[in-house]
């Protein structure tokens, strides 16, 4: 390596470091924003049929605005000349919904959600459940009678009583339960639940009927809140950003990242189309029908889970005595695939231009050398039916393409030897005068025809698509999971493991794992500097130590990264070698069919000697 490859690999060290350091800030899978909004659906015109009945039949007509501070939830309204009967309290029930792809357990305590699981997406070797309820005694979708402050602040607190349950269809359930207000008012609540094979998106519907008994619906300024949370599955240990994370998103014609406070909730100040909760694989989307809400995203902690990511919305108070109100939410993976076809109509739901797909794009200034990489190994993995493979190929392809490049880098590292003696003797001669002597060298370099940087432009080149493609292992869908070689390399997204000797951790680095993967890149990396030193290299001090230097440095640096990296780079130093042979016994071949085919160099006349005069 010359003085410029060696610039040029202290200049990869500090980006790739620099990049491993702040590619949580770059590089974020981005967030939505806002999108068209549904159709409102509140209603002063009662609650269709389909949605449930109203309040008991028998009981009597009240009048009176609700107040939030009088407002209590009471025991199944009966018929005023009827006495309430402890056996006509709903008793503990479950409904279990399976689809194809979901199976999906609901609980009349709260009419809530307590189990969403992912049947085609395992997580150590169960489904991927998408709720974390921790020890909260409300689940995922509960409701509270008041504002999102008051519910956080635990002044209100989640309906968990025991709802009646009518199981429409296979993949439609209701619940209902009837609520008793101080000033002698009285209303229906309905939250009803409709889901399709094929879909990840389901739909919810929220009614208060108050009939002739209420003149609206107003705690503290709300007719009531919805949450989910407050944790999205599947299960972790931290979120580190790296192996899993939490965006908060919104979308209103375009993606926007929420900052959320950890001191408190974080309120949305414009109203989008959609807001989302985002992991690294999987994401939460609610897409409301209503004409007015406010959302808030909250990260207040939960006893038994180590994070908390909840989603709320509010719904304003009302002066209907109906309020009908739509919800639609996606619990699933976030995969361009699935996600785009909520923009063509190409789903159950036929949902259309929703920009649900705006979650899962890359983005970044590198996203289109990402995008491309991705359809090559997509197109691999369609032919070879394993992503480990189709890395192998797709690193085959990039050194078929660099060929060129690399071919004219070495060329030119030779030529550079011819040049060396030439180049020192301008160094030694101008050595008092650093202008002088760079003016010399280009006028040198443009005599010559030479570029100094042609022989470190393969190396720079490689620095964005390892970036994209540490981008590409690291967040694409279809990459978890993966295997490459059973009982070595199970995920290419993550790093592997040949032994793990957790709860310990290694001091100062805190591995836990002994990995082969970087054993392997350090040997392959040494053997790739032997093969590319040139003989004036080998006796240069400073050459041998970047020799065996910067493979240490790298192992470090690389340790952690997903194995698909580690095979990506192992294989281009492997392709490399063969290449950089194959080159040299080029050039070899042509120096000598040169040195064959040049004039014989003229012989030297020697002059007879001279002879004596005689005296």
């Amino acid at each position: 390596m010359e003085k410029r490859t060696l610039l040029a690999v202290v200049l990869s060290v500090v980006v790739i470091s620099g990049f491993y350091l702040v590619q949580g800030l770059l590089f974020p899978p981005k967030s939505p924003a806002d999108l068209p909004v549904g159709i409102p659906t509140e209603s002063s015109q009662g609650v269709t049929p389909a949605l449930g009945a109203g309040p008991s039949a028998g009981a009597e007509a009240q009048t009176g605005t609700i107040l939030a501070e009088t407002a209590q939830p009471a025991a199944p309204v009966a018929p005023a000349s009827a006495a309430v009967q402890a056996a006509n309290e709903p008793s503990a029930q479950s409904v279990t919904i399976d689809t194809n792809l979901i199976k999906v357990v609901l609980t009349n305590a709260g009419g809530d959600i307590s189990s969403y699981q992912l049947k085609e997406h395992n997580d150590h070797g169960d489904p991927v459940d998408m709720v974390l309820s921790g020890n909260a005694a409300a689940h995922a979708f509960n409701i509270a009678f008041g504002s999102r402050d008051d519910l956080l602040a635990k002044r209100v607190k989640p309906i968990d009583a025991f709802f009646r349950v009518r199981r429409v269809s296979d993949y439609i359930v209701e619940f209902s339960r009837d609520f008793a207000l101080a000033d002698g008012g009285q209303f229906t609540l309905i939250k009803r639940y409709e889901f399709k094979p094929n879909e990840y998106l389901f739909q919810l519907d929220i009614v208060l009927n108050g009939g002739q008994s209420v003149r609206g619906f107003d705690f503290q300024g709300a007719a009531y809140t919805l949450s989910f949370g407050p944790q999205m599955g599947p299960k972790f240990e931290k979120l580190d950003q790296r192996y899993e994370y939490r965006h908060y998103i919104t979308y209103k014609g375009k993606l926007k990242n929420e900052k959320v406070n950890d001191n408190g909730p974080t309120v949305i100040s414009t109203q989008p189309s959609w807001a989302s909760i985002a992991g690294k694989y999987f994401t939460f989307i609610a897409y409301p029908y209503v004409n007015q809400f406010d959302i808030a995203f909250s990260t207040q902690a939960e006893p038994g889970l180590p994070a908390a990511s909840r989603f709320l919305i509010t719904r304003p108070s009302s002066s209907s005595s109906v309020v009908e109100d739509r919800y639609q939410f996606y619990l699933g993976p976030k995969n361009q695939e699935i996600l785009g076809k909520y923009n063509t109509a190409d789903n159950d739901w036929k949902l259309k231009d929703t920009g649900f797909i705006e979650v899962a794009n890359t983005r970044g200034f590198l996203a289109p050398l990402e995008t491309l990489l991705k359809w090559i190994l997509m197109f691999f993995h369609r032919i070879v039916r394993n992503y480990g493979v189709a890395i192998i190929l797709v690193t085959l392809l990039v050194k078929l393409i660099m060929f060129p490049l690399t071919k004219k880098g070495s060329e030119s590292t030779m030529r550079m030897q011819t040049l060396s003696p030439k180049i020192k003797e301008i160094q030694e001669k101008y050595k008092d005068n650093p202008q002088k002597m760079n003016a010399e060298m280009a006028a040198f370099y443009k005599k010559e025809g030479y570029n100094p940087l042609s022989g470190c432009l393969p190396m720079i080149i490689q620095i964005p698509i390892f970036f994209a493609m540490y981008n590409l292992f690291n967040n694409h869908f279809d990459l978890r999971g993966a295997m490459f070689i059973p009982g070595w390399i199970p995920d290419l997204s993550l790093p592997e493991s040949v032994y793990n000797f957790a709860p310990f951790k290694l001091p100062f680095l805190g591995w836990s794992d002994i990995r082969l993967l970087p054993f392997i890149y350090v040997g392959s990396q040494l053997l790739y500097g032997k093969v590319t030193q040139t003989p004036d290299q080998q006796g240069n001090a400073q050459m041998k130590l970047m020799l065996y230097a910067m493979p240490i440095v790298f192992f470090f640096i690389l340790y952690d990264v997903p194995s698909g990296l580690l095979i990506y780079w192992i294989m281009s130093n492997v392709l490399t070698m063969v290449q950089q042979v194959s080159i040299n016994k080029f050039i070899a071949k042509k120096k000598a069919i040169a040195a064959a085919n040049a004039p014989p160099e003229p012989k030297p006349v020697i002059a007879p000697p001279k002879r004596k005069k005689r005296k």
